[in-house]
């Protein structure tokens, strides 16, 4: 609906997008991109709002140069968070299901430079913290889904790759094993 933009553009200025989920209480749109030279960010997606890559950025060309002096600019919207160093984000998910109680409503993210799985905290008002889990298995995270069961899937792309259940420990809900 913006003047001088084709009506199939949503959003713009996003550099690299690994993973997109619908949060399951407020239908709001998240995305993960990988920014360059670490700086990953999470963001949350809206109609017509710019997102200012290539023009800001709190990334770095790979060389080590400085991309942009000014990370934020009027008019572009600005990450909810990022990572520094960079994980390497990849898919994403919202846990909403009751095998959890304790991450209902958390974000879960995969790594594949930080080869693990990272738990991100929601409160009402946005991310909190994070817990990375899975990272003894050292494997590159590439994607995270939550199953039909309540549990949660994850691939791996290490060779070979592999499929992980995450489910609870006999003690707690609140922990996790994974079983490939």
């Amino acid at each position: 609906g913006k003047a001088g933009f084709r009506p199939e553009i949503y959003s713009y200025g996003h550099r690299n997008l690994q993973g997109l989920a619908f949060h399951p209480d407020t239908g709001v749109l998240w995305v993960t991109e990988h920014g360059p030279q670490g700086r990953d960010e999470l963001n949350i997606i809206q109609a017509g709002k710019n997102y200012g890559w290539p023009v800001v950025t709190f990334g770095r060309e790979y060389s080590g140069e400085i991309i942009t002096n000014q990370p934020w600019r009027e008019g572009m919207e600005q990450p909810v968070t990022i990572w520094v160093p960079s994980i390497g984000l990849s898919g994403m998910v919202f846990y909403n299901g009751e095998r959890f109680p304790a991450w209902k409503g958390n974000l879960f993210v995969g790594g594949l430079a930080g080869q693990f799985l990272q738990r991100v905290v929601f409160s009402p008002g946005g991310p909190i913290g994070r817990e990375s889990l899975l990272a003894d298995l050292k494997q590159r995270v590439r994607d995270v889904r939550q199953g039909p069961d309540g549990l949660l899937y994850v691939v791996t792309d290490a060779n070979p790759g592999a499929i992980l259940r995450i489910e609870p420990t006999p003690k707690s809900t609140s922990s996790a094993s994974a079983r490939p």
